[in-house]
């Protein structure tokens, strides 16, 4: 028997979840949709093709994902899950099983917005003529879905961590991207008396050239004078280059300040989780391999 596919599982965890208003670990909820789908054993113990977790828990992790971008669930923190207002009024007004319509609602994607709000009965635009996707269309669409959901999960780790742990990431971050001859090189400094520098990076052997670091892990945007700040803690340290790291956004009027000065780097939360992946920064990765024909050895 194969194991349901992921929107099988987006009731069953709807359902669980609204009987734990306190929201429960993502654990509990795996094996609770589990139980609701009757799943053997043996459908309990296969594995993703790269072995790294079980089927029925991966799925279950992207139905809630549906759930979280359709603004009915959220993850207070890492391991945690938790209906919104909005999901326990959605699940209060649809008692009975949901249809594939409102099943497929909550599995269509809108590229606009991470959090998709469900949108009132009648006010639905006309539906949009279907799209025709090539194989390998649907592979990089699928390759930035997963992207952009790990970039959100990265966010909530973060944010859960102690600021120590941030600023630590930043530098490890930037030594992966090349900064600094070794991970000596790299130097946190963050704490009382800090004058707006978390961390010290020094390009060369000696120290001679450096590039001072502020790392700012906040939820509102950051804005010109957080920058200009920095700017003047750059200039107490006589240095000439400086990197402005943040989880969140920065304001145009930070922006602009950074570019008229033209010795600071901003990088904002989407940028630095970006990175993050790119550099495999508290990320994993795993080798797909697609295949495609070499037409060069049928060459004779």
């Amino acid at each position: 028997m194969t194991i349901p596919t992921y929107d099988q599982f987006i009731e069953p965890v709807l359902r669980f979840l609204a009987k734990h208003p306190d929201g429960v670990r993502a654990s509990e909820a795996h094996d609770a949709a589990a139980d609701i789908l009757e799943l053997t054993e043996e459908q309990r113990a296969d594995r993703v093709p790269s072995g790294s977790q079980c089927i029925y828990k991966n799925r279950a992790g992207w139905a809630h994902d549906r759930l979280k971008r359709a603004g009915l669930s959220s993850c207070p923190r890492r391991g945690f899950w938790k209906l919104t207002p909005e999901g326990v009024d959605y699940q209060k007004k649809h008692s009975q099983a949901l249809t594939p319509a409102q099943l497929a609602e909550l599995t269509t994607v809108d590229p606009e917005s991470r959090l998709r709000p469900l949108k009132e009965p009648g006010t639905e635009p006309p539906p949009a003529p279907p799209v025709v996707e090539s194989p390998d269309d649907r592979l990089d669409g699928a390759m930035a879905e997963i992207k952009e959901s790990v970039s959100a999960e990265l966010l909530e780790s973060i944010m859960e961590a102690s600021a120590k742990f941030f600023e630590v990431l930043v530098l490890d971050l930037l030594h992966a991207m090349g900064y600094g001859t070794s991970r000596t090189d790299l130097q946190r400094v963050g704490g009382s008396g800090d004058a707006g520098i978390d961390g010290i990076i020094s390009l060369d052997r000696l120290g001679l050239e450096k590039v001072y670091v502020q790392a700012k892990r906040w939820q509102n945007s950051v804005g010109r004078p957080e920058v200009q700040g920095f700017y003047g803690a750059l200039a107490g340290q006589r240095a000439n280059k400086g990197v402005f790291i943040t989880t969140s956004t920065f304001t145009a009027q930070a922006v602009e300040f950074a570019n008229s000065v033209e010795r600071i780097v901003l990088v904002d939360g989407a940028r630095l989780t970006e990175l993050m992946i790119e550099h495999g920064v508290g990320v994993s990765h795993r080798t797909v391999k697609v295949p495609k024909v070499d037409s060069d050895y049928f060459e004779e």
